[in-house]
């Protein structure tokens, strides 16, 4: 009969010692939900400082080189220019820094894709255009749709007939220019196309500047996808044997594209006339493509010799 007592008297020793855990794990508990707390009302109170505000003056901005005393009222907090970190070069601050400037080239991403795709959904793709046609003739004919911003005739390699990209000011302009598809300019009727890419702009200062200029541009033209391996005086070789006399010619590129591209200016705007019909043949290896120039070839200017 002892044996009941002395089992009851262990069941009360296991809940004690329960009962006195679950008391540790309370408090435990609520110490660090105090210190959390503490540590929230801290942050609070650090981020509500003001790094300009009198406490955090410093002393050497007290006073100028006369002595004279310089309240804080009067000391511009452009002149305090305060920082946290003095260090310029820490890492912290490094890194804090690029992140800044990742993020604004993410926002300047998706702001040029979507100007792009604005710009994609106002143009249009119009082909099948004659050799003759030129790109005032073609802007005039879609500016019965709505305001064309730009007109881009480029020569097609695989064909005598050229195709072009218009611009309008407006989604509405390119979806009313859909229906001129069928209208004959010159001897061939035109096929017009929502386009898929936009039109890619001209740096304005490379445009023309004056009537001699735009003169200039009529006789010139652009010729792309040029063989690395093609000389300047094989380039001018080619357009003087096949369209006229070449009078000046700038052939350009670069490290990182495999082809290259030049502006060739004849004497006769008919020599660049003729030179559009180039487009397909071969230069060297590669087909090259021409089309008419919206720039002039100006004179390369002197620069002054360093002594």
């Amino acid at each position: 009969m002892a044996a009941g007592p002395e089992i009851s008297g262990e069941a009360a020793a296991v809940k004690t010692e329960s009962m006195n855990s679950e008391e540790v794990k309370k408090s435990e508990s609520e110490s660090e939900s105090e210190n959390f707390n503490n540590v929230q009302k801290l942050v609070e109170m650090f981020t509500k400082l003001n790094p300009l505000a009198k406490e955090f003056f410093p002393s050497s901005k007290q006073f100028n080189n006369n002595n004279n005393i310089k309240t804080f009222d009067q000391f511009d907090s452009s002149e305090a220019n305060y920082k946290l970190s003095v260090n310029d070069n820490d890492p912290i601050n490094r890194r804090r820094r690029n992140n800044f400037n990742q993020g604004r080239r993410r926002l300047n991403g998706r702001n040029f894709r979507a100007q792009r795709e604005n710009s994609v959904r106002r143009t249009v793709y119009v082909s099948d255009i004659d050799q003759q046609v030129t790109e005032e003739r073609l802007a005039a004919l879609f500016s019965t749709c709505g305001q064309v911003v730009d007109c881009r005739v480029c020569g097609d390699p695989h064909s005598v007939l050229r195709f072009a990209f218009v611009e309008f000011a407006d989604e509405h302009g390119a979806r009313a220019a859909l229906a001129l598809g069928g209208t004959v300019l010159g001897y061939y009727p035109v096929r017009v196309l929502p386009s898929k890419t936009a039109i890619l702009p001209v740096n304005p200062t490379f445009l023309p500047r004056s009537d001699d200029e735009r003169e200039m541009c009529t006789r010139t033209v652009y010729c792309t996808n040029i063989d690395k391996k093609v000389s300047q005086t094989e380039v001018k070789t080619f357009f003087e044997t096949a369209c006229g006399e070449v009078t000046r010619i700038r052939l350009l590129g670069d490290h990182v594209h495999s082809t290259r591209i030049a502006f060739v200016e004849f004497a006769m705007a008919e020599s660049a006339i003729v030179a559009l019909n180039c487009s397909g043949m071969a230069l060297g290896t590669q087909p090259i493509r021409v089309s008419p120039s919206k720039t002039p070839v100006r004179s390369r200017v002197a620069r002054p010799v360093l002594h």
